[in-house]
């Protein structure tokens, strides 16, 4: 019997659309240590559809297709999607991203709400927040911290 959701799969999964797929996988292994699972080549070189795994999450990516209305952020003026990454040492992860060409949006600091945590653009226009979970605040904490940190936010 066929599975509803395929192994290794997530009831959700990320599907970008960039300019420059293949750059981008080589730019998600240096940054977050993917690893290229699959990849479907068109005769012009384009990358119809890949498949890479960041830790335990797969994410399916193609070059633009614009016949097929999929466009990456440079061609639609941006995005209004974070990606969420979860990692073992936001720190250093966050720095390697740097280094492979990620632009810092929001340096990692500690939150209110149990993550340590950074925001990157990626060369390809998605956005990143990359974090580590320091700590585990219950529902009545998370109210009051969040309450303290939006009096301390308006001044």
């Amino acid at each position: 019997m066929v599975k509803a959701i395929p192994n290794g799969y997530a009831e959700l999964t990320a599907y970008l659309s960039v300019d420059g797929a293949s750059e981008a996988i080589a730019f998600y292994t240096e940054a977050f240590g993917a690893k290229e699972l699959a990849r479907s080549t068109a005769p012009n070189g384009k990358i119809m559809h890949a498949q890479i795994q960041i830790g335990g999450t797969i994410v399916m990516l193609s070059d633009e297709l614009r016949e097929a209305g999929l466009l990456g952020p440079h061609s639609v003026g941006g995005t209004p999607v974070t990606l969420y990454l979860f990692v073992e040492d936001v720190d250093a992860t966050f720095a390697r991203a740097l280094r492979a060409g990620a632009k810092q949006q929001r340096e990692v600091q500690d939150h209110f709400f149990g993550d340590r945590a950074g925001q990157v653009l990626d060369p390809f226009g998605h956005r990143w927040t990359i974090a580590t979970h320091i700590e585990d605040v219950s529902p009545d904490e998370f109210e009051q911290r969040a309450a303290a940190h939006m009096r301390k936010a308006a001044g």
